[in-house]
């Protein structure tokens, strides 16, 4: 069994209509119960309190003091001021614990809240490893392109100078274009498990030759199916090497892959509540009111600067993201149907505020950093609360407050 090291850590508008519909201003409820779905693979949830939760103001949540500095930790004086470039100044809670491990060379198994700053913990260590010996060979693997992408941008920031380079191998875009790329010189991989599976078989990735293995966001991983490819890149990694494991939740599933395959890891917890004390949560019943109309008057209201709009399918997420444009809103949406330059064309205008409202599905609940998220509206319930839970995660982050809605009725 692993060992386990935990980190202590202490609206207004015109809209009558909008308005009369919160509820749960004000109250506090235990910890809910897990979602269930129905034979119909609807959603179903026996207590709508798991949406309601008043964000405890900043002066009352006891800051996190780090143990170490940026300036502290043992690594490259070079990726010291890259780091200070990109405005980091003090380590969150699992980049202060995590970054001396890794750069012993240990195993890890971290769990945090999603926004906690778990890619600068694993991606300064590692470029520091590979400064230190340019014969290392590091492997990514990320559940969703989008994350992926995001993962290879910050290793890009980080590396600024460094003459360290990286392959994105994600699906979703022309697999003979990464094949090439991955002809070149490189230190890191960075991808989906699929499309490095596929890379892997036609042998492109010789998975022999990597030292260090990272899964991030491997809670969903397992939840979108791809438990057999982790633990196929897992098993062709050679015997000594480095497993840096990220997941918001530890399943019974995700304790079985650390059993199997990691050596004696370090586990470090930094998740002390299901969601972050910065987001307000609230609930908008809908029973007695048109649905679209109710949600077009809170998108009107100045207050809704950034808003990320969460419905369940492709078809859906479309229409919607048609109908609030028609009423002369400035929106986008992502989704499966989506092509890779599509989606990034409007993740990009919704990070530049060219559009401030974004419609998607449960692709970008997990992994995104967003900045400036001021409300997550659950249009449509999510399958499990777990997925709640990434979905207004997308707000309230780095410290920041935020507001997330959940349409009932």
């Amino acid at each position: 069994m692993f060992r386990k090291r935990n980190v202590q850590r202490k609206s207004s508008g015109n809209s009558s209509s909008a308005n009369k519909n919160f509820r749960g201003q004000g109250k506090r409820f235990s910890k809910p119960s897990r979602s269930r779905k129905s034979r119909s693979g609807q959603s179903q949830f026996s207590d709508v309190s798991k949406f309601i939760n008043k964000a405890v103001p900043e002066k009352n949540v006891k800051p996190y003091t780090p143990k170490n500095s940026f300036a502290d930790f043992l690594i490259d004086e070079n990726l010291k001021r890259n780091i200070l470039k990109t405005g980091y100044k003090h380590p969150t809670p699992i980049q202060d614990q995590a970054i001396p491990h890794v750069l012993n060379g240990s195993d890890i198994v971290g769990i945090a809240n999603t926004g906690t700053g778990k890619t600068a913990a694993f991606i300064i260590p590692l470029l520091d490893k590979v400064i230190r010996n340019r014969k290392q060979n590091i492997i990514i693997i990320a559940p969703t392109r989008e994350l992926a992408i995001q993962i290879n941008q910050e290793l890009v920031k980080f590396a600024f100078g460094l003459k360290i380079f990286s392959v994105c191998a994600v699906g979703g875009m022309p697999i003979f274009r990464q094949i090439s790329d991955l002809r070149r010189n490189y230190n890191f991989i960075i991808g989906t498990p699929g499309r490095v599976k596929d890379l892997v078989d036609r042998g492109h990735i010789p998975l022999e030759q990597f030292q260090t293995i990272v899964l991030d966001e491997s809670d969903r991983m397992l939840d979108m199916g791809f438990i057999n490819d982790m633990r196929f890149l897992m098993s062709a990694m050679p015997e000594n090497h480095q497993t840096l494991f990220f997941s918001a939740t530890l399943s019974d599933d995700i304790k079985n892959i650390i059993n199997n395959f990691l050596t004696d890891p370090i586990s470090i917890s930094v998740r002390v509540n299901d969601t972050a004390s910065s987001i307000d949560q609230d609930v908008v019943y809908v029973k007695n009111e048109v649905k679209l109309d109710l949600l077009h008057d809170l998108l009107i209201k100045p207050e809704f600067n950034k808003v990320l709009i969460f419905g369940k399918t492709k078809l859906g997420v479309e229409k919607l993201s048609e109908r609030l444009s028609g009423r002369g809103l400035k929106v986008k949406s992502i989704h499966g149907n989506k092509n890779h330059t599509q989606r990034q064309h409007a993740l990009k205008l919704f990070k530049e505020n060219t559009v401030n409202i974004l419609v998607a599905t449960d692709v970008a609940a997990r992994g995104l950093d967003i900045p400036n998220i001021s409300h997550v509206i659950n249009y449509e319930l999510p399958s499990t609360y777990e997925d709640y839970i990434h979905r207004i995660g997308r707000t309230g982050r780095g410290g920041k407050a935020g507001k997330a809605l959940t349409f009932i009725g």
